[in-house]
């Protein structure tokens, strides 16, 4: 039995798998008898207190908020590694990625815009169909195994960095509340002295680790949504070895993160934010402008805009195609980035959070829509002009 779990671990896929469980679980349990059971767990009351300073928020925010700072810790590790010594250091490959992203993220929004225009509230959502879960989507690519091009893969991993990158700053600048001054000064305090102790050499994580938390209080407090902590703190994670150990100290968070990320936040994640009760819902908010935009956008606006934008730089010379790889193929990797689900819930929980929207939980069943959709069909496209045998 350990063995097959072992085994399982090691799979490509088993993390995109791990996401499908969690939010099919979520959602038989939020339409069965055990209805209950799951709301009251994600309202298990959580209270931290230091003195006058207060944390208190049930356990689905605790996921949210602090677990997912986390997950963004890890892509700032990624993401300052791969613009150093990774792919996206050669700005020959990074282009085509690049431009890609940009599609992908404009299109979806418009289309949402679109179909949502002249509701104030609903337009508030029109970053959700604009991520890429990079996940489930590298999950799909693997289960067509070794058909697929080494290069294929890496256009895809670059473009979803680059829609990471894209995420980060609309949360940053269209996602956040009424600032605390206070708090947000000792948030900057915090990044000065991360940047003092990264110019001194400092090796250690304990000391970049407690700063970090200190930063993520803050930011918990200022109005800006926590997560970008982790990113923040990533950026000045030391990738030099340390002399004494040889060590990197980015890169053996990295590595010892990826596995709790991967298997434990993620999926919980997925858990606690995808069980939406379907019960009193009609067809009026089942096919309502919210979740229809969502799915147009993630279902149509990704293709149409990684593809149309990859199509228009490589004519007009400004990117190249990636070797061993052919148009058909490249669809099929933008059909995939409609897979948005993660990023997707995790920008509708912002933009929809308040308890008496009318649009809370639409969002859910549009991100979910459209993601099941974008899978089904870039799978079986892959599949059909993916070649025989491994390419490269």
């Amino acid at each position: 039995m350990i063995y097959g779990i072992r085994e399982f671990l090691k799979l490509e896929s088993a993390s995109g798998i791990l996401l499908i469980l969690a939010s099919v679980v979520a959602l038989v349990l939020a339409n069965s008898p055990l209805d209950g059971y799951y709301d009251r767990f994600l309202n298990i009351p959580i209270h931290i207190r230091i003195g006058a300073f207060e944390i208190a928020k049930p356990s689905l925010l605790w996921i949210n908020d602090g677990l997912m700072a986390v997950f963004f810790f890890l892509i700032g590790l990624e993401l300052k590694r791969e613009f150093i010594e990774g792919e996206l250091s050669d700005i020959r490959k990074i282009t085509l990625p690049a431009i890609g992203a940009i599609g992908g993220m404009a299109v979806p929004a418009l289309i949402y815009l679109l179909v949502n225009r002249g509701d104030e509230l609903a337009t508030s959502g029109w970053a959700i169909p604009a991520a890429t879960d990079i996940a489930f989507a590298l999950g799909i690519l693997a289960l067509l195994g070794s058909r697929v091009p080494y290069q294929l893969k890496i256009f895809l991993v670059s473009l979803a960095i680059f829609d990471d990158v894209g995420a980060i700053i609309i949360i940053a600048l269209f996602y956040t509340a009424d600032l605390s001054l206070t708090a947000l000064y000792i948030a900057l305090a915090c990044t000065a002295l991360l940047a003092f102790i990264n110019w001194r050499g400092t090796t250690r994580l304990s000391a970049y680790i407690l700063i970090g938390l200190i930063m993520w209080a803050a930011l918990l407090k200022s109005g800006i949504h926590a997560t970008l902590s982790g990113v923040v703190l990533a950026l000045f994670i030391p990738i030099a070895k340390n002399p004494e150990t040889g060590t990197s100290p980015l890169h053996e968070l990295e590595h010892d993160l990826h596995g709790s990320v991967s298997f434990v936040i993620l999926p919980l994640f997925a858990f606690v934010n995808a069980g939406v009760s379907l019960q009193g819902m009609g067809m009026e908010q089942l096919l309502g402008p919210v979740p229809v935009g969502i799915a147009l956008g993630l279902v149509v606006g990704k293709q149409l805009g990684v593809f149309g934008l990859c199509w228009l730089g490589i004519k007009l010379g400004i990117a190249r195609l990636p070797e061993s790889v052919n148009w058909v193929q490249l669809y099929g990797i933008a059909i995939l980035c409609g897979v948005g689900f993660t990023m997707s819930m995790f920008i509708g929980s912002l933009a929809f959070e308040d308890a008496s929207s009318p649009y809370l939980y639409q969002d859910r069943i549009g991100i979910l829509g459209g993601s099941f959709i974008s899978a089904l069909l870039g799978y079986f496209w892959l599949r059909r002009v993916l070649p025989a045998t491994k390419t490269g």
